[in-house]
């Protein structure tokens, strides 16, 4: 709530053309932050299940989740340094900016990776007291570094991002802190359970790196055919898109670690319950933006005051995105993870894509968030698929030899 209130005070406070560089550096942010992960920090969970007394075993996980990071990074990084000047090359940033841009995407990504390894440990040991407090305060520590900026005509578009990167960090650090002293002991990272978390997430790791991209592409598109205006306006309809991420934390507080553990019996109707509120409070807040636009462009301010139609189209892609997390999240915690399927999403989506992108005019925000939604269902059609195969045949074995798989799964297809 904190973070998202922080966004949108920056919507009306910086000018449109700092507004983009802040847009550009967290949309980057947070696909190389995915890239950094790609998923093996959401297998802690699912691989430790029931045995959450075994600090032991949590630890070691987590030095092994740790050790493969290293390496992700030591990939990701160069990567993230050739791509970013060459996404931005059309905004005709100096050298100067974009290289400062650079080092902060690589030190929040990493410090917002750790951030997430170490709470999912929070989460697990059932401390969510410390999980929200860390939230609360950073958020709040944040909001008030701004408003001194403010007070004293400091703020620009660099001083406003380096107040949101301090926030990353110091939750890293706390998350961090907790954690160890939670477990009590020092993790050894091992063969075994680097294949346990590999063997996991192995099926989503096309996806991953696919939708690292994919989930801020509306952002990337409209940076390197669109003019600077515009990437601030999708910038800042994003970001009241992310109302819908008051909900989102749920699926990893709440949601998965509950489905997790759920007796088998209980699952499909359980599941349709979650599946029901989602697409309510969806629907509710498309109709909100349909009825009363005028609320949601109160709180981007008058610099974005005529994006009634834009408006409407960003609810719905958020609505879309909420029960394709959710399906998503209850998928992952049941294992119902398949190559097959995963394989399929990214290649109906991609050649969705490559129509839209030949067929339309990708330099107006309008068309963007088209491509959005449009873009949206082969994930949600295959997330469907996914489950009702998983309920027929179970989830996914794990390839550790102490967990034992339950009598009904089989190997993956």
């Amino acid at each position: 709530m904190g973070n998202m209130l922080y966004g949108f005070l920056c919507i009306r406070l910086l000018p449109i053309g700092d507004y983009a560089k802040f847009v550009v550096v967290f949309s980057i942010q947070a696909s190389l932050m995915i890239l950094l992960d790609v998923g093996i920090s959401g297998t802690l969970i699912p691989l430790v299940g029931e045995r959450i007394e075994d600090r032991r075993l949590i630890a070691d996980y987590l030095a092994s989740l740790r050790q493969i990071a290293h390496w992700l990074f030591a990939i990701a990084a160069p990567i993230a340094s050739v791509g970013y000047p060459l996404l931005v090359r059309n905004r005709h940033w100096s050298w100067q900016t974009v290289t400062a841009m650079v080092v902060i995407v690589l030190v929040s990504a990493w410090f917002a990776r750790v951030g997430s390894a170490y709470g999912a440990v929070l989460l697990l040991r059932r401390d969510r007291q410390h999980w929200y407090r860390a939230q609360m305060a950073t958020s709040f520590g944040a909001l008030a570094l701004l408003a001194v900026f403010v007070l004293f005509h400091w703020l620009g578009a660099f001083q406003a991002i380096l107040i949101n990167v301090g926030r990353v960090i110091a939750i890293a650090l706390i998350y961090c802190l907790r954690a160890q002293k939670l477990l009590g002991v020092r993790g050894v990272p091992s063969k075994g359970k680097r294949a346990a978390i590999v063997h996991l997430c192995l099926p989503t790791v096309p996806s991953v790196i696919y939708y690292a991209l994919g989930g801020q592409i509306s952002v990337f598109l409209i940076t390197y055919f669109g003019r600077t205006s515009a990437v601030a306006s999708v910038g800042a309809l994003s970001r009241l898109g992310q109302i819908f991420g008051l909900l989102t934390p749920i699926n990893g507080i709440l949601v998965e670690p509950y489905f997790a553990r759920l007796p088998r019996v209980h699952l499909k109707s359980h599941y349709l319950m979650a599946l029901a509120a989602a697409g309510a409070c969806g629907a509710g807040l498309v109709a909100l933006a349909r009825v009363f636009p005028g609320i949601f462009l109160w709180v981007l301010g008058p610099k974005y005051a005529g994006l009634q139609t834009e408006v409407v189209l960003i609810m719905v892609s958020g609505a879309i995105a909420l029960v394709t997390g959710l399906v998503a999240t209850i998928n992952g915690s049941r294992r119902f993870i398949f190559y097959s399927f995963v394989l399929a999403d990214i290649i109906l989506t991609l050649i969705l894509q490559a129509i839209y992108i030949w067929k339309v005019d990708l330099s107006t925000v309008k068309a963007v968030l088209w491509f959005n939604i449009f873009t949206m269902f082969p994930t949600l059609a295959t997330g469907a698929i996914t489950a009702f195969y998983g309920f027929a045949r179970g989830g996914r074995r794990i390839a550790e030899s102490h967990y034992a798989p339950e009598p009904t799964e089989i190997p993956d297809i």
